[in-house]
């Protein structure tokens, strides 16, 4: 379908957009958003229709979904009762959206949304489907800046009162080409989500056998196992089978940025379980600093929640002036362990539960290396760990490959709605 679009030239690209259906030649028009639209509020009196929220990156959630029960209370009599196709702005500042949210309600007939969201639905020969993607490709957000007073009220919403919404301009095709740019959108956006079903599938799969292929706490064998083993695991201390050593140390940050050598960056340890390549940062050359090996584990040593302390992450290459940075700790096994095994081991429940465990503080939660030390971990012979851990690098594989893909749609679904909307 995008390949028959007529790309069009940019002389004309103030009131036409640059990729457009072929077929298709008038200008677009320049029109108020309450030209072509009307003000839905208040309700019937049916309190028992799902109650929802809007969230800049999903869109319209179910609030039992989204906090776990229906937070309306007392103001649900007060809901505005919106049907299928049209459309309410969430004029909320959020890290996504500056200037709030646009969205029309597409995955269900009827639903009570709050109140504070200025709500309205196209007239005719206007699609609500077009207006919400319009609205995302941040286009009007120039005038919506416009008309903010005084930033954020006490509630987080900001001061763009509905009359002030209504009298911004928008352009806009006639209604054939605003439904064929709408399907094109949609069927996008159903790529999209499905790709994202399959990651999350992955993802959830991933969890359960986590916590199915290595021994829960007490237990010498674990409950999912490849045929042919039958050995029982050892229990071993991380102390009696490694040393640890430090990060960079003696650094200020004028030393970082520049230089031939490089260093892990917290980053890097705190979100992989296999260290990457692609997050390392330049410094320059010390001899007195501690090299990091092939083998080698990381161990993040501070976080805001006990539950994300001492994440560690394995160093799989044969690289030279490479650091460790200061807020993590190095650990250097003396015994050989299989480096996948090792990486998906060190992330399953039971031993994550283990470190958690350790975490202590008030508003910052730290782990000392000498508890970590009395950590004992599940250690099966190195074929039964060779086989797990080429099982968990094939899934973290496919994992990667499905995000890849995901990122890419994404990518074209925001340079579609750069090119196609003016």
């Amino acid at each position: 379908m995008v390949g028959t679009m007529a790309k069009i030239d940019d002389s004309v690209k103030k009131k036409v957009p640059e990729l457009r259906f072929p077929g298709f030649t008038d200008d677009w028009e320049e029109r108020k958003l309450k030209d072509v639209t009307e003000r839905v509020r208040s309700n019937d009196g049916r309190m028992d229709l799902p109650t929802l929220t809007m969230s800049a990156s999903s869109g319209w959630l179910d609030q039992k979904d989204r906090f776990s029960g229906d937070i309306s209370g007392k103001e649900k009599k007060n809901y505005t009762l919106l049907k299928k196709g049209e459309l309410s702005y969430n004029h909320g500042n959020s890290k996504l959206a500056k200037y709030g949210v646009v969205f029309s309600l597409t995955n269900y007939e009827e639903a009570l949304v709050p109140r504070v969201y200025h709500s309205f639905k196209a007239l005719e020969n206007t699609s609500a489907d077009f207006i919400e993607y319009m609205f995302s490709t941040k286009l009007p957000d120039r005038e919506l800046g416009k008309l903010i007073s005084s930033g954020a009220r006490m509630d987080g919403l900001l001061n763009i009162n509905y009359d002030d919404f209504m009298n911004i301009h928008i352009s806009i095709p006639n209604y054939e080409e605003q439904i064929l740019m709408s399907a094109f959108f949609r069927k996008l956006d159903e790529n999209i989500a499905l790709h994202q079903r399959k990651l999350d599938l992955l993802k959830e799969q991933k969890k359960g056998y986590l916590q199915k292929m290595f021994p829960k706490n007490g237990e010498k064998v674990p409950e999912l196992r490849f045929a042919g083993f039958a050995d029982d695991w050892e229990e071993r201390k991380l102390g009696d089978i490694g040393d640890t050593f430090t990060g960079l140390t003696g650094k200020t940050k004028e030393d970082f940025g520049h230089g031939s050598a490089k260093f892990v960056t917290y980053v890097n340890v705190f979100q992989n379980p296999i260290a990457t390549l692609d997050q390392l940062d330049a410094v320059e050359i010390d001899e007195k600093q501690n090299q990091v090996q092939k083998g080698d584990v990381f161990f993040t040593t501070s976080s805001e929640t006990p539950e994300e302390v001492g994440m560690s992450s394995v160093w799989t290459y044969d690289t030279k002036n490479v650091y460790l940075n200061s807020f993590t700790f190095g650990y250097r096994p003396r015994v050989s362990f299989d480096l996948n095994y090792m990486a998906s081991m060190l992330r399953s429940p039971s031993i994550r539960k283990k470190i958690t465990f350790l975490a202590q503080g008030i508003s910052r939660y730290n782990i000392s290396k000498t508890k970590m030390l009395e950590i004992e971990i599940p250690a099966p012979n190195l074929s039964e760990q060779k086989k797990i851990g080429s099982f968990f690098k094939l899934l973290d594989d496919t994992i990667a490959l499905h995000q890849r893909k995901l990122d890419l749609l994404k990518e074209q679904k925001k340079g579609f709605l750069q090119k196609m909307f003016v």
